[in-house]
Order: C-alpha cells, then structure tokens, then sequence
C-alpha cells in the first residue's frame, strides 16, 4: 500500500458491490463528488530549498483536543458493511495514531460498542429527526459514553438520490437479488468476517427506537424520520441538551457560517456531504475560502470532502482550516485490511503531509498558511 488509490483498489475487490458502491458514490450525476476530488489538484505548492527542515511537528488541537495532525475519521454511515466491527476497528486505530473517531447514527456498531472497545473519547454525530425524544436519548447516550463532541449534520434534511444504490437494491434489509447473491459469493473474506460477528443491524437504532425491532420496521421508521423543518432555532435546545463542544457539518456559505457562529457552536465544517447530496454545488475546497473569510477568528473552520493524501490536509490547512475530516479514505483503506489498514492509511497521510511541508519549507503545521501555494486565490 503506497497511496490512497491502492487501498481503494483492493477495497472494491474486497468488498461487496453494493456497500462499495454505497461509499464510493455521488448524487445524480456525480459531478460534486468528482469536484471534490479533482479541485484540490488545481492548487500548486511553492517549493522552498535550503531551509532546516530536519524536525517537523504536524500536532495541534482540534476543538481543545489534542491531535496528532490535523485530521479526525469523518462519520460515515453503513460503516461495519465495509468490514465486520468496522466502527470498531477504525475508532481503535484512530486511537492508536492519536486523532478523533467520529460515530455515525447510522452506524452498525452502536455508541455503546465503541466505548466498550476503547479508551480515549470519541465523537459522536448526529442527524436531527422528527422523533425529538429518540434524540434526546441518542445525546444521552453520547454523554453517558464520555463523546467529547457532538457533529451535527445540517445537510439530510432530504436524501439525495444516488443512482447506483438504486441499481444495487441496497434498501433496508438489502435485496437478495441473483445479481447480490452472485457478487457475495466471489467476497469469501468479506462473508466470513461478517459471519463472526453479531453486529449487522443499525446499533444506534434497532431497539433504541419507538417501535424498531428488527431492519423491516427500521426502513419504514428511517424513511420518515428526517426533519426537513429543521432550522437554526433546533440547534438551541440541542446545544443545550449536549452541554459540551458542538461542530456543525455542511456548511457551504459564507452566510450560513455567520449563522453557525451565531449560534454558538465550537467549530463548522465545510462539507457537501461528499458530493452525496447536492449535485451541482460546489466542491468543498473551492467553497473553503470563503466560509473562513467571512467567520475569520470566531469559530474554528474544518473542512471534508476530497481529501486522498496528506497533500490534500496541507492544502486545506493553507486555504484555512484548522482541521480536516477523512471520509472516504478510511472507508476505501478499511474495506481493504481492517483496522490495520487504517492505521497504515493514517500514517501515510501524516507522512505525505510531513514530507511536503518540508518541501515548502516549513516546520510546524501551525506556520502554514496561503504562503505555500503558487495560486492561494483561485477560488476565491
């Protein structure tokens, strides 16, 4: 494993169609999603020489937490589909290598499972719903389980619609079409895994929720459950129901970032949701610029969306962000080899990004800035 790439490879050989579909797709015509990708490429490092690079320090804090570069594992949904225990696995590696583990509530694994497997606080993501009780109590469980903040996703108000899912019959319990059935039998190591676990449903979910016993009665359950009223005054009650350090997730405009500083949060990411929900809109990176410009100094800007290396971390951090948040790549280098595969991904974007501040000359992470770029204001 040399890059991103390789483990992506080995991932969609590993894994079975349909849940590496899942995670390796876009809404409609994908073009956000391969926006998000190809726009970090059109930003250019300035090569510096002669410079004492010999000691190099990529540490910081990401909402008071102390991390080992500026990254934190992203909440994805569907994750224990991509390996047996996956959410398991990747907050175990994210903990070795000293950066943040962000649960989904679509998990498989639930909030209780990653305590129970781990030492250092996780973090916990949250969708808002109609079923405010069943959120009172997923909150109550993230405090129960010591999460140290609290990812609020703005942007699944609506789902957007990914063509591949659709053709894949994954539904809520997957379709055993002839075509699943064919696929699963050429994903031996992927069966075998699964069948030494009993984590296969929504964890967070399935016996958490009025009326959810089992995946027939979660597909309907979920189908209604995403509250397309929710507005800023929602994030009130759940800042204070959570009491702790609150990010928001999907912000995309300068104005709306003024409304997440309004509204008390800790820090906002610019996130599109990988290019998963609104096709057409902008990529992350492009988008990035101008959320910092507006909000400067008054909340902490993270960014998601795109990122494949290390090079990718430093190129946000020079637009802006003080931290990044990895999606895909974890997924891609989990399917591929569990959780070593994710401790082997995250040391090589910490390599890569070491490697290349060194080349622009730098030391220490907290002294990068639009320096480092030959065209820091293209997209702005």
């Amino acid at each position: 494993m040399t890059c991103v790439e390789d483990f992506r490879q080995l991932a969609e050989r590993r894994v079975p169609r349909m849940f590496y579909d899942y995670a390796d797709s876009g809404s409609w015509t994908e073009t956000t999603y391969r926006d998000n990708e190809a726009d970090f490429r059109k930003l250019k490092f300035r090569q510096r020489v002669a410079v004492d690079i010999a000691a190099r320090n990529l540490r910081t804090s990401m909402v008071g937490i102390d991390v080992a570069m500026p990254v934190a594992i992203a909440p994805t949904g569907l994750t224990g589909m991509q390996h047996a225990d996956g959410e398991i696995l990747g907050a175990k590696a994210a903990e070795q290598f000293g950066i943040p583990f962000t649960l989904s509530t679509m998990s498989i694994c639930s909030i209780e499972d990653i305590a129970a497997h781990t030492q250092r606080p996780f973090w916990f993501q949250l969708y808002v719903m109609r079923d405010r009780d069943f959120m009172e109590r997923l909150i109550d469980r993230a405090k129960a389980a010591n999460c140290s903040a609290l990812v609020l996703t703005l942007d699944l108000q609506v789902l957007g619609q990914r063509h591949k899912d659709i053709k894949n019959g994954l539904s809520t319990p997957p379709k055993p079409t002839l075509a699943n059935l064919v696929n699963l039998a050429t994903k031996p190591r992927w069966c075998m895994n699964m069948l030494g676990t009993k984590r296969r449903s929504f964890g967070n979910i399935v016996g958490h929720a009025k009326g959810v016993s089992d995946l027939s009665s979660l597909s309907s359950w979920t189908a209604e459950q995403f509250d397309p009223a929710l507005c800023w005054s929602d994030i009130e009650w759940i800042k204070k129901r959570w009491g702790g350090k609150l990010v928001l997730k999907g912000i995309m405009d300068a104005q709306d970032a003024r409304f997440a500083v309004e509204s008390g949060a800790d820090a906002l990411i610019v996130s599109n949701h990988g290019g998963r929900q609104l096709d057409g809109a902008p990529s992350s990176i492009s988008a990035l610029p101008g959320v910092a410009h507006a909000v400067g100094k008054d909340i902490e800007v993270w960014m998601d969306g795109g990122i494949r290396s290390g090079q990718d971390v430093l190129r946000a951090v020079a637009l802006g962000a003080k931290g990044t948040m990895v999606g895909r790549a974890f997924l891609y280098s989990l399917g591929a080899m569990g959780e070593a595969g994710v401790l082997r991904c995250l040391q090589m974007l910490a390599n890569e990004m070491s490697v290349t501040m060194g080349f622009c000359g730098r030391t220490d992470i907290h002294d990068i800035d639009r320096s480092i770029l030959l065209n820091p204001g293209i997209f702005d």
